[in-house]
């Protein structure tokens, strides 16, 4: 298990932000276009947070073009450049798959003060 571990922490993000779920999250993720490399930002808020270690993941969404639009984001994964956290979310669930069915305001997340 040592050996194991100690893999992992090689590959694990040193500085990572808190990333709850509610939270509204911009996560810029490095696309690869032929030869050319930009990198893309996706916003939206974290309705789900799963696994731990290496293998930890937050699941975003966003309503964009009012069509809504989940992307799983392994958290330690090198496309990932950076994840900057814009605003607290005041919640009471684990997850927020609920969202999935609101529209609107309602669809909304109180901001934690």
């Amino acid at each position: 298990m040592d050996l194991i571990r100690a893999l992992e922490d090689r590959y694990m993000k040193p500085e990572l932000p808190e990333i709850n779920v509610g939270d509204t999250v911009r996560v810029s993720i490095k696309v690869k276009e032929g030869s050319r490399e930009r990198i893309q930002a996706f916003d939206g808020t974290v309705i789900a947070k799963k696994h731990g270690g290496i293998n930890e993941t937050i699941t975003v969404r966003r309503v964009s073009y009012n069509v809504g639009c989940e992307k799983v984001f392994p958290i330690h994964s090198p496309i990932i450049s950076s994840i900057e956290t814009i605003r607290r979310g005041k919640v009471r669930r684990a997850k927020l798959y609920y969202l999935r069915d609101r529209v609107g305001k309602a669809a909304k997340v109180k901001e934690k003060i």
